[in-house]
């Protein structure tokens, strides 16, 4: 899979295809990008914590894995659609280059064509300021109440997605990395979440590093209370502020989940410790190695927000997808898994429509109700036409097949119907008719 955000013309190189000294690109243009890039990622953030100012620079190292030339990189941030982003600096092998903000992606040229197997450095240097409120989706990118959170903060390798949908959707793709090294300096004294294991701390720099991610979140708060516990050798942990959620609680809650969605896949979580974050407010968000819980959520509702984004950590961070245009791959998938082990599948609310549309084609009053409630229950219908093992056997299959790549709905029901004894497609042709 090569995805595109436009056509892909024959390269077109000048009379000599020779590298420029110093870099693997050659002169000419393709007129294409790809999520098929390695990338490892160097980032330093700097925080003015009082204003929200944010100073990021970031290293990439990137390898083309398309099986074709490209000419640009197209780069996710939120930062460019929530903080007012201003690209301060931007290199390909130590060469300036113009990039062009669209959206939440930042495009940027190569300065020539990069062949397959080829790789490149970019290195880009941006501003931007955090939210002061939580309104729409600013929570991604917030500072309030003293929390400063921000969710996909980094330019990552993606396609040019609309960040603008008429509900809560995710509106990214993103292809794993093997390695992010973060660097998080604050301008006075704070306490860093962070995935993976526990940061290193240099008076006010917190430096982590991350593996087989496809992006990494962090949330600082000036009075975070660690609650630690142990869920089969993966540490967990939990940030709690005074007078907010139950870090014990939260620490049970994931632990238990844990556990229970692994027994269950047949696969263990992906990573050496899990790290669960009371946010100002907004939703419960994944990312991987690290959930967002806010802290205004109903007592009675932690377990489920808890259970379904730890099942994120399968769906969606040991195999991705394009969360804009297939939801129904990570969220249905994620919601049946989480609804399994606590016993709490349901009907919808909404009526009954297709599962195989993009984000922006759902109503804010019924997503939740199509993706996620009847998403989950026609794979329990699944589950039930095909039977109990064979069913958990198959996804344990389509995740291993696909780890810390990238899939979709088509990858997943197709891993379905190759081990089922019975015929899905009656189903599957009632509820993803562009699919089947």
């Amino acid at each position: 899979m090569t995805p595109t955000t436009r056509p892909s013309p024959v390269a077109t190189p000048s009379p000599s295809p020779d590298p420029t000294p110093g870099t693997a690109i050659v002169p000419g243009t393709v007129d294409r990008s790809s999520l098929e890039v390695s990338a490892v990622y160097d980032v330093d953030l700097e925080v003015t914590v009082g204003t929200g100012a944010v100073a990021v620079v970031v290293s990439i190292e990137a390898r083309n894995e398309s099986g074709g030339p490209i000419d640009r990189l197209e780069l996710n941030t939120i930062a460019a659609r929530l903080g007012g982003l201003e690209i301060t600096a931007a290199t390909v092998d130590d060469r300036p280059v113009a990039v062009t903000i669209d959206d939440q992606t930042l495009l940027v040229p190569l300065g020539g064509i990069l062949p397959d197997g080829a790789s490149t450095t970019v290195r880009l240097g941006y501003t931007a300021t955090l939210r002061p409120d939580l309104r729409g989706s600013n929570w991604l990118f917030s500072r309030t109440g003293g929390t400063l959170a921000l969710y996909r903060w980094i330019p990552w390798v993606s396609r040019a997605v609309p960040f603008d949908r008429p509900n809560y959707g995710d509106p990214f793709v993103t292809p794993s990395s093997p390695l992010v090294r973060v660097r998080v300096t604050t301008d006075i004294p704070m306490i860093l979440a962070s995935p993976g294991a526990e940061p290193v701390v240099d008076g006010l720099t917190w430096t982590f590093d991350a593996r087989n991610v496809r992006d990494v979140s962090i949330v600082l708060a000036p009075d975070f209370r660690v609650t630690t516990g142990d869920a089969d050798g993966i540490a967990v942990r939990a940030y709690t502020r005074p007078g907010g959620l139950d870090a014990d609680r939260l620490v049970v809650q994931a632990s238990g989940a844990l556990a229970q969605m692994a027994s269950r896949l047949g696969l263990p979580y992906p990573w050496p410790a899990y790290t669960i974050v009371e946010t100002p407010g907004g939703y419960g968000m994944e990312s991987p190695g690290l959930i967002w819980i806010p802290s205004g959520v109903a007592s009675a509702s932690i377990p489920y927000l808890v259970a379904h984004e730890t099942a994120h950590q399968w769906f969606y961070g040991l195999v991705g997808n394009d969360q804009q245009a297939e939801p129904f791959a990570d969220e249905a998938a994620a919601d049946l898994l989480a609804r399994t082990v606590l016993g709490t599948l349901r009907g919808s609310r909404c009526e009954a429509a297709p599962l195989d549309r993009s984000i922006a084609r759902y109503s804010r009053a019924c997503y939740y109700e199509v993706i996620y409630i009847q998403g989950g229950n026609v794979l329990d219908d699944v589950r039930a036409a095909m039977g109990t093992d064979r069913f958990w056997a198959a996804l344990r299959a389509y995740l291993d097949a696909n780890r810390f790549g990238l899939a979709g709905t088509r990858q997943l029901l197709e891993a379905l119907r190759a081990a089922s004894p019975v015929d899905l497609l009656p189903t599957l042709r009632a509820r993803f008719p562009s699919l089947y």
